[in-house]
């Protein structure tokens, strides 16, 4: 095997600022291969602590209360220490090139019960499911097979369709910027590949499902996706946990470490959702997603961040070639005390372009969300034309939102604005609505409701807009009695 690139990592704490610096990406291209970049992420991981971002004095999001020493071991099937490698704090062992050459354990083919009792029954190109313990089932329709699309575990396309997958793979995704970005690019196992070819246009989606059926894991959730010249399809990811609701309150701790990329080629259109709700354990979430837009190709974006105990996700769409458009929307829910702090990125790398960015967000209980859009248009970028809006509504007095739109352009001939709204619920349209006959929870269920269905009409398919309509009454009605309380004391 060859020996790995030497990397240089700071140690210390992780500290972020607002300086933005585009995702550089680790992988495909410089020449290392698979079993480097895991060598050279380990040595990053054991290198980095666990991070802290903060923005601007006012904002802090701290990893350093995860006690990664008592996670579960999360370890390849039958995979030795590799070659004096560190191991993973107690909580995993890992073969650096175990995973990406050898066969992968076989599917277990029973769907956690989180994922059967949410995913709505509808027609589908395919599907692939990895829980706490890695892939559960893969299934793809054979006439798409025959057709040269790929949907495998990120293994098995390392170990079948190398040169294919080793020509994407952490094209833009870092591996050594924090420790938990380093502990997904060296411990990951399973993961998802889906690949679709030339020319190809799909109808029903794709779907591919990380569950967390039980706490006391640490998942490394990693996805490569390839639409290739002209293909056409949809991909729904979902991101779901159990309630844990059977496991004492200080053994509900679970850790969702994940890393998507997608890369769309000349010509290329996909419709991307999200669907998000870690349910109400303790599960941390920190995630890097990207998303490269090539030539005359399109993205429409829309994910849907429902729960967690400590969610930060840096999410960053990318027009990197003339030409290439970008609907860039998204919702988020916060409940109880959860913290969320999102990082959404509307970068443009070349014009002409288009990108329109469109988030709506809402805080109850004692929870707190931050929201920091930026759009980026770097020089040479000319006849670029972007906009970003982020509306929210709080709905606790112990909530808290803070939306911050931000714009950086370093061409002359371009439009890129934005604005942003923090608001309340609205007593007279409450009042108008009983007046035409609703009570006042109703009345206040449907104006929440109507907050998002701009947003919810947009994911342009039925199945997956009732699921998210459903997943936010809930919240709503859990939520009942504090957002009463509030708007009846205004």
């Amino acid at each position: 095997m060859s020996e790995p690139v030497p990397v240089q990592v700071k140690a210390g704490r992780h500290r972020e600022a607002t300086l933005y610096h585009a995702l550089a990406g680790a992988g495909a291209g410089d020449g290392r291969t698979l079993e480097q970049l895991r060598a050279n992420a380990r040595t990053a991981y054991a290198q980095l602590e666990l991070p802290v971002w903060r923005r601007s004095g006012f904002w802090t999001t701290s990893l350093q209360s995860l006690d990664l020493d008592a996670l579960e071991p999360f370890e390849h099937d039958g995979a030795a220490e590799h070659d004096g490698a560190a191991k993973h704090d107690g909580a995993a062992k890992h073969d650096g090139a175990a995973g990406a050459t050898g066969a992968a354990a076989e599917p277990s083919g029973r769907l956690p019960d989180v994922v059967a009792r949410t995913l709505p029954e509808r027609p589908r190109a395919g599907r692939l499911v990895q829980g706490a313990d890695g892939i559960v089932s893969i299934e793809l329709d054979p006439q798409l097979a025959e057709r040269g699309v790929i949907l495998c575990s990120l293994e098995d396309a390392f170990r079948d369709h190398a040169e294919l997958a080793s020509r994407w793979y952490s094209k833009r995704l870092p591996i050594d910027r924090h420790k938990l970005e380093a502990a997904n690019a060296a411990f990951w196992r399973g993961g998802a590949f889906l690949y679709v070819p030339e020319g190809l246009a799909i109808e029903d989606p794709f779907e591919i499902v990380y569950a967390l059926e039980r706490p006391g894991v640490a998942q490394f959730g990693r996805t490569l996706v390839v639409g290739a010249t002209g293909s056409e399809f949809r991909l729904h990811e979902y991101d779901l946990a159990d309630d844990f609701a059977e496991y004492p309150e200080d053994e509900r701790r679970a850790l969702h470490a994940g890393a998507f990329e997608m890369y769309l080629q000349d010509g290329a259109r996909c419709r991307l959702a999200q669907v998000q709700d870690w349910g109400a354990g303790e599960v941390y979430d920190v995630s890097t997603r990207f998303v490269g837009v090539g030539r005359d190709a399109y993205c429409h974006w829309l994910p849907a961040l429902l729960g967690g105990h400590l969610v930060r996700q840096h999410l960053e769409l990318a027009v990197s070639e003339t030409g290439g458009e970008m609907a860039f929307r998204g919702m988020f829910f916060a409940e109880e005390h959860e913290h969320l702090d999102l990082f959404a990125v509307d970068l443009h790398e070349t014009g002409p372009s288009e990108g329109d960015v469109h988030w709506r967000g809402i805080a109850t209980g004692e929870s707190r969300a931050s929201f920091e859009g930026l759009i980026q248009i770097d020089p040479g970028s000319q006849q670029t034309h972007t906009y970003l809006q982020i509306h929210s509504m709080m709905l606790s007095p112990k909530a808290r939102i803070d939306a911050i739109p931000s714009v950086l352009v370093s061409a002359d001939d371009v439009s890129a604005s934005h604005g942003g709204t923090v608001g309340e619920l609205d007593e007279t349209a409450i009042f108008y609505m009983q007046s035409r006959g609703l009570d006042r929870p109703t009345a206040v269920r449907v104006i929440v409701e109507g907050f998002f269905e701009a947003l919810i009409a947009e994911l342009a398919d039925e199945p997956l807009q009732e699921l998210v309509r459903a997943k936010l009454a809930r919240k709503l009605a859990h939520a009942r009695e504090d957002i009463e309380s509030y708007a009846t004391s205004r």
